[in-house]
């Protein structure tokens, strides 16, 4: 396994980070605990939750990862070995997800959320700390169909008021590090300004979507990685496994996401990206890959990526997704990327 280092912390993590959003609904604490020993054993270091997971989130399942987290590590005092993220949840009216209350950014819930984050991990500290999404209303996830129609609220929690919160957890040692996720350029740079001028700590990844099918991160948010020390940990790098390929030709295979949570992949069924999807497949089997192994390697190649957040379902899934960090993108092969994303740019961007 290869590594890179956190933003400005020293710590490194693995270039694959496991991602865990599946635990406790599509995945078992058992088929959970396993992923987490054969990660540990292939050197993948760096696990990714929330606590608003497992997803789809539900009042009966929310919290249910972070469960199965925090009860392996009391079985087997493991919790050393990893580099632990989490999440608190961005502005929401899922009011199950923290005391029956629209869920904000503020610092009575960034504290409160952190708390419940301890309890449910059984620790008492998580590495890295990130903000789930913005408390402003952005356009996330396709909302507007993709135009970003910012509407400022009175109401909104000030990045600042946020950042001042994590700066307190780190300082209490409850966090080591913080971190953003779904934010655009101007977040991060409202977030930078805080530890800048207002004697906060600096954010040090972000968490955004970016795969070969969605590749606006490079655009405005990639620069911060080498100026700013922020990297990306990107989410969705097999496009919530379209990219694989077992879709493809009609395949609809058991227990997978399509199967079972069509409404996540309406995004990836439109005619240009089943057109970039079969591309991307038939690419990977010109240059002897697999679609996976492609997909993942492109990710992993970027310079301003620190870590690839991969999720998967059995652990197959898991050996193949952790094979690509060993996979690599040759001249030929980035310049045959490249001519199809010319052709069909960014079509499941939203």
């Amino acid at each position: 396994m290869k590594y890179r280092t956190l933003g400005n912390t020293g710590i490194e993590v693995s270039l694959i980070c496991l991602g865990t959003m599946t635990w406790g609904q599509q995945n078992s604490e058992q088929e959970a605990g396993e992923q987490m020993e054969f990660a540990l054993a292939h050197g993948v270091n760096f696990w990714d939750a929330a606590e608003m997971y497992p997803v789809p989130t539900k009042p009966q399942t929310h919290g249910d990862t972070e469960r199965c987290i925090g009860n392996w590590f009391a079985r087997t005092g493991r919790r050393h070995e990893v580099v632990l993220a989490t999440k608190v949840t961005g502005r929401s009216d899922r009011s199950w997800i923290r005391d029956g209350e629209e869920t904000r950014v503020n610092r009575p819930q960034i504290l409160a959320a952190v708390e419940g984050s301890l309890k449910r991990l059984r620790t008492d500290y998580i590495d890295l700390y990130q903000v789930h999404w913005p408390d402003r209303k952005m356009g996330l996830w396709g909302e507007g169909h993709g135009s970003y129609l910012h509407k400022v609220s009175e109401d909104e929690t000030s990045i600042l008021e946020t950042m001042e919160t994590l700066s307190e957890l780190v300082r209490s040692g409850k966090i080591r590090a913080a971190g953003v996720s779904n934010e655009t350029p101007w977040g991060v740079s409202r977030y930078l300004a805080a530890g800048d001028h207002h004697g906060c700590e600096r954010i040090v990844s972000i968490q955004n979507s970016y795969s070969l099918l969605n590749r606006v991160y490079e655009t405005g948010l990639s620069e911060f990685a080498y100026r700013e020390q922020v990297g990306l940990l990107a989410y969705s790098p097999l496009a919530m496994g379209t990219l694989s390929g077992k879709y493809e030709d009609g395949q609809l295979p058991a227990r997978s996401r399509k199967a079972l949570f069509p409404e996540f992949l309406a995004r990836y069924r439109t005619p240009q990206a089943e057109q970039a999807i079969s591309s991307y497949v038939r690419l990977a089997g010109e240059f002897g890959l697999s679609p996976t192994h492609l997909a993942l390697a492109f990710v992993n190649s970027r310079p301003f990526v620190t870590s690839n957040i991969i999720g998967a379902t059995n652990l197959e899934q898991l050996r193949q997704n952790m094979q690509s960090a060993e996979v690599e993108i040759s001249g030929e092969l980035e310049a045959a990327v490249e001519q199809i994303h010319r052709s069909c740019k960014n079509p499941a961007a939203v």
